[in-house]
């Protein structure tokens, strides 16, 4: 008898470990991916100042570009260039 409420009580944590981490692999992933778009839209500004230098193509390191750059990824910063083509 002790040997099944033993066996119930290990499935239990099992199943409850399980339940959990699915739960929380939604908001990992999600922050994984803001991260990964953040760091990805500001390699690309920083290698567009890098070169764009050369031709006059500069965008500033503004707290407001470093926003959109950091929800965006990289559509923020092909948006920080049409703004600054446009405007």
């Amino acid at each position: 008898m002790e040997t099944l409420s033993l066996v119930i009580t290990i499935a239990a944590i099992v199943l409850g470990v399980i339940l959990l981490l699915r739960i929380l692999a939604k908001p990992f992933r999600f922050i994984f991916k803001l991260l990964l778009n953040t760091a990805l839209g500001f390699v690309l500004l920083w290698i567009i100042n890098f070169f764009g230098g050369e031709i006059g193509l500069t965008l500033s390191l503004s707290l407001v570009n470093a926003l959109v750059v950091g929800f965006l990824g990289i559509p923020g910063v092909l948006l920080l260039l049409a703004i600054h083509f446009f405007l």
